[in-house]
């Protein structure tokens, strides 16, 4: 039985099978031990020779990257709320976050897609807070109230290579939109380490179009949500009434980056799969959202929608939301998506 996202992030490291977070020593401890690795065969290149992100390291264009990306940092445009918060100063962005990295748990995962999670699972490394603020967050406590611990970038940098080295499919980043310099960092402290997995971009969907194309070959999956297809239920439920616009950019530029999903020996390696979650009385715009992806993204896009709405957080606070959704809404809206041509779920 697959571990579902909330159990392994509230289960806390020690139930999904690794290190504790408090334990970073740990990490640091196995290489110098010689941890055995068993990433044998996995490569971040389908088509053959070095993973994309290792050579833009060695032509210094990663480098370059980097310091486009910091420069968006301070003051801080990373995301579309652009609140141009001093957070190299300690101020805290509109996502609460600073200048610093916060990971809730990380470790190899089994909940999530099928091809994502293999037989060996997805490396996932959870950020805590989130720029996108939903009333309705299921992992509030790490999105909203930001708990978690600081990390260096050497650190993010060894928690990739261990779960490369326990042999997991991809290093999948959770929430990281507001984290995207420290990552580019770290991933150039790990490249000389010997990392060479597919890198894994696990979205709101709530970015900045110029930080999706500085991660153009940096980045081998994208893991976007398309949360909400109107913009008052996407004010009125995230405080981001163009989220729809920003969403369906960022989307569209990622599917330009990588494609359709390439899935080799039952195992993604390269492409888009798309997040949509149904929720009571279409407040998500299921209907209007596979139509979309249908027209601007074709049919054999790969998606994956979801039936666990449940409330949380204060969800109760804002009906519809204050309730599950019914296998008859649920039903309805599978019967928009194969409508719409679409038929390569998950």
């Amino acid at each position: 039985m697959s571990v579902s996202r909330r159990k392994f992030i509230t289960g806390g490291l020690a139930a999904a099978g690794t290190a504790a977070l408090g334990g970073l020593g740990l990490v640091r401890n196995a290489f110098a031990a010689g941890a055995p690795d068993r990433s044998n065969g996995i490569t971040a290149d389908t088509h053959g020779g070095m993973a994309r992100y290792v050579e833009l390291e060695r032509t210094g264009e990663l480098a370059r990257r980097e310091e486009q990306l910091w420069a968006m940092f301070d003051p801080c445009e990373l995301c579309p709320r652009k609140c141009l918060s001093n957070r190299a100063a300690g101020r805290p962005g509109v996502c609460s976050a600073t200048q610093h990295a916060a990971v809730a748990s990380f470790g190899p995962h089994h909940g999530e897609e099928g091809p994502l999670r293999g037989t060996r699972g997805s490396g996932t490394i959870f950020f805590s807070n989130c720029n996108l603020l939903c009333v309705f967050c299921q992992n509030w406590q790490i999105a909203h109230r930001g708990d978690g611990t600081l990390i260096s970038h050497d650190d993010l940098a060894n928690m990739m290579l261990d779960l490369q080295r326990r042999g997991c499919h991809n290093v999948n980043f959770v929430t990281p939109t507001h984290l995207v310099p420290h990552i580019v960092r770290a991933l150039r402290i790990a490249i000389p380490r010997g990392l060479h997995v597919p890198l894994l971009y696990n979205t709101g969907a709530y970015d900045s179009l110029e930080v999706i194309r500085l991660l153009d070959g940096i980045i081998d999956i994208y893991l976007p949500d398309f949360k909400f297809q109107d913009a008052s239920f996407a004010a009125r439920f995230a405080q981001a009434p163009d989220y729809p616009i920003h969403a369906a950019a960022a989307i569209r530029e990622m599917h330009r980056q990588v494609g359709t999903l390439q899935i080799s020996g039952g195992v993604a390696q390269r492409g888009l799969l798309i997040r949509h979650l149904v929720m009571p009385e279409n407040t998500a715009g299921t209907d209007a959202f596979v139509r979309w992806v249908a027209s601007e993204l074709g049919t054999d896009t790969h998606v994956n929608i979801m039936s666990q709405y449940r409330p949380m957080f204060r969800a109760n606070e804002y009906p519809p939301l204050n309730r599950r959704l019914t296998q008859a809404e649920f039903s309805q809206a599978m019967a928009w998506a194969r409508g719409a041509g679409l038929h390569n779920f998950h």
